[in-house]
């Protein structure tokens, strides 16, 4: 149910939007609008979206975030939510990052999945998401709460793009069926020390459930996943807090790294 009227909506929009662009905090919205909704924070979030297609940007994927247990408890929200990822979001694998570009980063290992069918309503399986996968890619996102001292509950988080800022592919691709993803491991190092370790189960017991949720909420706006969409399935472990001139290199099992440096 929606709460908030359209102006408001457009409002709040601009003030995240600007936060993320300018590089500066902002109190979380909930504090001011404390009886907003969840649909409220998808209507700014899809606001934002509109704004930066009108600005001349293009949208070259979907993300969900708050997908793993341990995020989950890390940031005390109850259930996960979704974003999009623009075209100036994308980083080379072992790239360098500007730090000045962000406010307070944290860094966490995904595996991606590319589909080649369309996917729709609210009772996708795991199975119909393998089936409909091109590709699965590692993948390390970048995310940046707009939100003073990275506090947000999921409404707040859900209006600002979910913490959306940049995000890093590389190592090698594979087939769905080549691996178990629920039990492919990952291994983060931070300047040469490992700091998290994690498997794909830990992303709502497999990541292809999180590419199935998604559906299942692009379905309470009457949207889709195309084929063709790239879509970060959320971290598998807790994220983890970098400052210029920390190094990570995120190891998949069996499927390379993915490297970047923050500058």
């Amino acid at each position: 149910m929606r709460t908030l009227d359209q102006k408001t909506i457009e409002m709040l929009s601009e003030r995240l939007e600007n936060a993320e662009l300018q590089r500066h905090e902002v109190l979380k919205i909930t504090d001011e609008f404390p009886d907003m909704t969840f649909t409220d924070a998808t209507d700014i979030q899809w606001e934002t979206r509109r704004r930066k297609e009108a600005r001349g940007n293009k949208i070259i994927g979907m993300k969900m975030g708050l997908t793993s247990w341990a995020k989950m408890r890390q940031m005390e929200v109850e259930k996960p939510c979704y974003g999009f990822l623009a075209d100036y979001f994308s980083v080379p694998e072992g790239g360098q990052i500007p730090i000045s570009e962000l406010i307070h980063p944290k860094v966490e290992a995904e595996f991606a999945f590319v589909t080649n069918k369309p996917l729709s309503g609210d009772s996708v399986t795991v199975e119909e998401v393998l089936d409909a996968t091109e590709l699965v890619v590692p993948a390390v996102e970048i995310i940046d709460s707009r939100y003073k001292d990275f506090k947000f509950d999921l409404i707040s988080v859900m209006a600002d793009n979910s913490s959306s800022t940049r995000f890093v592919i590389g190592g090698r691709a594979a087939r769905p069926e080549e691996f178990d993803w629920s039990t492919r491991g990952v291994v983060m190092s931070k300047n040469g020390e490992v700091v998290e370790l994690g498997a794909g189960a830990a992303v709502l017991d497999h990541p292809a459930a999180s590419v199935a949720m998604l559906a299942s909420m692009l379905s309470e706006r009457d949207e889709i996943i195309p084929a063709g969409t790239f879509i970060m399935t959320g971290g598998i472990t807790a994220a983890v807090l970098v400052e210029a001139g920390d190094s990570i290199v995120v190891r998949y099992q069996d499927m390379g790294d993915v490297s970047m440096k923050f500058v």
